[in-house]
Parts: structure tokens; sequence; C-alpha cells
């Protein structure tokens, strides 16, 4: 693949106080993502190097101001340098303001650059919520500051591990609106954005499961009325116009089914009830690092105008400036947005 048609990815570095910052480091040390794109991380430049001494990652580390100057080549990282965060204000495992402030800077940059169309897709490294919003930031995620600020109504967050995905029709509110939320106009978007990921990842004609909210999906009613009223209408209108979808489906065995090759997808219907499951199939811990790690799993964020994967972990403060982080979730969640792109 020519230069030309690689897709221009912004990465952007995360919370410098975590391992945003040393994961794109390691990620960009394989030369095989720039085969597939065009990396350039969106942070700041010094911050980067700080990583790469800690982490013998790539020495050159190329700050640019437009993606233009990047050059693209393994050995080198272009750095599309915000001078938000200066080093002396660098403080691993700590939340602070500043850094609050800094990594939610990246973020917008990176949605602007692809709304000008200036970049193919974005990847996101870990922010941290207590951070971004004591810089006056109020998001609950990545999510929910992708949607605003690409004025997107209708999305929804898919976690996927290999042939393991799960996409959500509520995601960062309490159990108790979670439930709320369950309305059939909702499951169906969520459903219509998980059909159409799916058939973008070359999956011609998915077959889509939709869990049950309550336990045996209610059982007729006596533990709840939502799979009755809201779901099961939601699944026989997508299937009446030719999805392939069946549900609901009880929560306790969908998650097996799938693994076993029945399903492409699940939509679940809250945070818990995905990520646990997703979670179990992407991490294991390791005993010798005294750390969880992250193996392959990525987040997409479905219905953006723009592309936008993520690793699915957090800011592993407890490890963070001490160059023992895995990146297989950053390099991971780039292979995928290179491929969306």
């Amino acid at each position: 693949m020519s230069a030309s048609q690689r897709p221009l990815l912004g990465i952007t570095m995360g919370d410098p106080g975590g391992i945003g910052p040393e994961i794109c480091v390691k990620a960009l040390a394989h030369d095989d993502i720039y085969r597939i794109c065009r990396p350039l991380v969106i942070g700041d430049a010094q911050i980067l190097r700080n990583a790469a001494g800690f982490c013998d990652g790539p020495g050159d580390i190329r700050a640019c101001h437009n993606p233009g100057e990047g050059r693209y080549a393994h050995g080198a990282i272009d750095v599309l340098d915000l001078a938000n965060l200066p080093l002396s204000q660098l403080r691993h495992k700590t939340v602070t303001a500043e850094q609050g402030k800094a990594s939610f800077e990246y973020v917008k940059t990176a949605i602007e650059l692809a709304l000008a169309g200036d970049l193919d897709g974005t990847v996101t490294g870990p922010i941290n919520k207590e951070a971004i919003n004591a810089a006056g930031f109020h998001y609950a995620g990545h999510t929910e500051i992708y949607a605003e600020l690409t004025g997107t109504r209708d999305y929804a967050m898919m976690l996927t591990d290999k042939s393991f995905r799960v996409v959500h029709v509520s995601t960062h509110v309490s159990l108790r609106e979670a439930c709320d939320r369950v309305k059939k106009a909702r499951v169906q978007t969520v459903i219509d954005l998980t059909h159409d990921a799916l058939q973008r990842l070359g999956i011609a004609e998915p077959v889509i499961a939709v869990a049950g909210l309550n336990p045996h999906c209610g059982e007729g009613g006596m533990f709840g009325h939502e799979d009755d009223r809201e779901i099961a209408p939601a699944v026989k209108a997508a299937a009446d116009r030719g999805l392939r979808v069946e549900g609901p489906v009880p929560a306790d065995t969908v998650f097996s089914k799938m693994l076993g090759g029945m399903y492409d997808a699940v939509v679940v219907m809250y945070h818990d009830q995905g990520h646990i499951p997703a979670k179990l199939v992407g991490f294991r811990y390791n005993d010798r690092t005294g750390a969880w790690e992250s193996m392959a799993g990525v987040n997409v964020t479905l219905g953006l105008p723009i592309v936008r994967t993520s690793v699915d972990h957090g800011t592993a403060f407890g490890k963070a400036g001490e160059g023992r982080a895995n990146p297989q979730s950053m390099i991971e969640a780039i292979r995928l947005a290179a491929r969306l792109a």
C-alpha cells in the first residue's frame, strides 16, 4: 500500500499521568503499523519523549504543527505537538486538573481535524474522567465527548475482541436509569447501528442477538415487563425489515452462544451487562507483574460521522511511568481504525 493510500490516523495520547503516552510509544515501535496507516500522535512531544525514555521506545519524536508535516515512517514518531503540559507539571499516577485539561484538548483537536477531513480516523488513549471534570469539562467519558462535539444524537458503544462483540443500549448511567432507558425505539436504533458496523467490518449478513434485561427475559412478566413490552417488539420490527436478529435472549447464555459462533454481536441493555463478559474475555491477571492486562479488546463508537476506536482499558495509574504497560489494546485499536477508515 502506497503512502497516499494509507489512512492518516490521529492517536490521542490520553491522560499524561497515566499509561497513554507509554502505550503510544510501544505500539508505534511496531513496523507493521506503518504498513497499514500513517499514525500521528496528538499530544505533547516532550511528554512522549519522556515516555520513550523509560520504556525504550523510538527516540526520534518529531514535533509537527499540522498533519501535513508528518513523515510517517517507522523508526520515528510524528506528534502534533499541542504543548499543553510542561514536563515540570507531569504527575504520574496522579489525578490533576492540568493533565485533565491537556487530555481533553487532545481529543477535541482530533475530532476537529477529522471533521475537517484532515484525518481519516481517530484512536483514543485512556483519559481519566475525574481529571477532565476537575478541569471543567463535564463528560462521562470519550463517547459523550465525541457525540457532543460531532453533533451526533444516535450513537452506541461497541466493545470488540476478535469475534466477541457487544453493543450497549446505555453506558455511563446508574442501573436504575439504565432500566428506564430500555425502550423500543432505542433498542431498534442500536440494532441498526450494530448491523451497519458489522457490514463495514466485512460481514455481509450479520446475525445479531439482543440480550434480555431481566432474569429469564422476565419469565412472561413474573420478573419484569421490559423484555415483553420494549425489547421483543424492537427485535420483531428489525426482523420484519429483513435483519437477522434474535431476542430477547437470556443474558446468562447469550455470550456463550456468541463465543460458540451463533452470533456476530450481542446488543446489551446496560454498561456492566456488556463490559463484564467483554473484560472476562479480553483481560488477564499477570501474576508476575501483579497487574491486569488488556489483550486485544477495542472500544468503537458507532453512529459518528468520523471513525473512532479506543483502548478498552483505563489510565492504569498504578503502573504509570514504570514502563510495564501492555500496548496490545492500542495496537488492535489502531488496526481496527485503519480497517474502518
